[in-house]
């Protein structure tokens, strides 16, 4: 097999200043690559009234019975570093004509990329929006009780301060571990509220559904690697699989890569979630042998993350999206989520390089 890594020495070119940027440097890299490409539009239009797409480029072997997929943007925000990695990629891998194919899934979420958050438009986080909507949804109580203080009805200094306080006091009584997974692991009773799981499956979630039952099925076999950011340590990168313990699946993911962790596992920086997709995907191509992982990069600390997403949602919640102030909420999101020290960026690029390496290794 020729080697399956880009060149190392070329330079990263910096993260994209808007989900428009970003689309255009995507595709014009796919050009490049001789990859094939659709675009799906969505209903809505972005932050500057663009057209939104999620944008497919397949590139490598015709008659290909096995396929790499990398997703950018499940968490709107979070796409700019994964659509910088697409990117590179695409550009400077020189031979995608053998191996497995690759499919590159820009912007899953594009509303929330143009608008700078990590939810669609409907204010829901796709990864909690993957349950079984033919039974009522999970509850979670205990969110109840911090509803009010991570959403306050305004975003004064006063409030900010006071639910702030508020808020430090329950992680104080709960505990980091306990409260983590009240807030994060998702909720579906508060729509404006944090986390939210919504009333019905998404447009993104019906894109994606249709994507997998169509396309991936094609395959004998699949590595699905969706890249995130905002959890851990700066520009440490976790794999993370949303299989059981003890499955089989699991077990061919940790023989693939040897950082694995299973989602809320002690040892990883994600809590248990509900709706997350890459663990309802397997059902819908049955036939396919799948081995998808999230790969998650750090940023900065929690109780920034956490203050960058409550300022976010009130700001929607209270129909100030486009006041002179909403610049300044967009700029705080984005600088949770995606660093812009062309350092971070470089520290990212070599632990993807080496997950589809390996996938690309075992899929061979």
């Amino acid at each position: 097999m020729s080697d399956s890594s880009p060149s190392g020495h070329v330079p990263i070119a910096p993260l994209s200043p808007s989900y428009v940027h970003a689309r255009r440097a995507f595709l014009r890299a796919a050009t490049v690559a001789g990859a094939h490409v659709t675009s799906h539009p969505h209903p809505l239009t972005g932050l500057e009234d663009e057209p939104l797409f999620v944008d497919v480029a397949e590139v490598g072997p015709g008659a290909a019975t096995s396929v790499v997929v990398v997703v950018s943007g499940t968490h709107g925000v979070e796409g700019y570093l994964g659509s910088a990695l697409q990117r590179h990629h695409l550009e400077n891998r020189a031979d995608f004509d053998t191996g497995p194919a690759f499919i590159f899934i820009h912007a899953l979420n594009p509303h929330g990329f143009s608008w700078v958050r990590r939810v669609n438009e409907d204010n829901v986080d796709l990864n909690r929006n993957f349950i079984d909507w033919s039974q009522p949804p999970p509850t979670n109580p205990e969110y109840g009780g911090l509803a009010d203080i991570l959403v306050p009805g305004s975003w004064t200094e006063e409030e900010q301060a006071r639910t702030r306080v508020d808020f430090l006091a329950k992680l104080t009584e709960l505990g980091m571990e306990r409260a983590q997974q009240i807030v994060s692991g998702g909720q579906f009773d508060h729509p404006t509220g944090l986390f939210y799981g919504g009333t019905e499956p998404t447009w993104s979630n019906r894109w994606l559904t249709s994507f997998v039952e169509q396309q991936l099925t094609r395959f004998e076999r699949a590595s699905i690697i969706d890249v995130h950011t905002g959890l851990g340590p700066w520009g440490h990168a976790e794999l993370i699989s949303s299989e059981d313990d003890g499955s089989t699946e699991l077990a061919r993911q940790r023989s693939w890569w040897d950082n694995v962790t299973a989602i809320g596992e002690d040892s990883s920086v994600s809590t248990q979630l509900t709706g997350d997709w890459l663990g309802a995907v397997g059902p819908l191509a049955p036939a396919t042998e799948l081995t998808a992982v999230a790969i998650e990069y750090g940023t900065v600390d929690q109780i920034m993350i956490v203050d960058s997403l409550r300022a976010d949602a009130v700001l929607h919640a209270t129909g100030m999206q486009t006041s002179p102030g909403a610049a300044a909420i967009r700029a705080q999101v984005r600088a949770a989520f995606a660093d812009d020290d062309p350092a971070w960026l470089h520290t990212c690029w070599p632990s993807y390089e080496t997950t589809y390496a390996s996938a690309v290794t075992h899929l061979s």
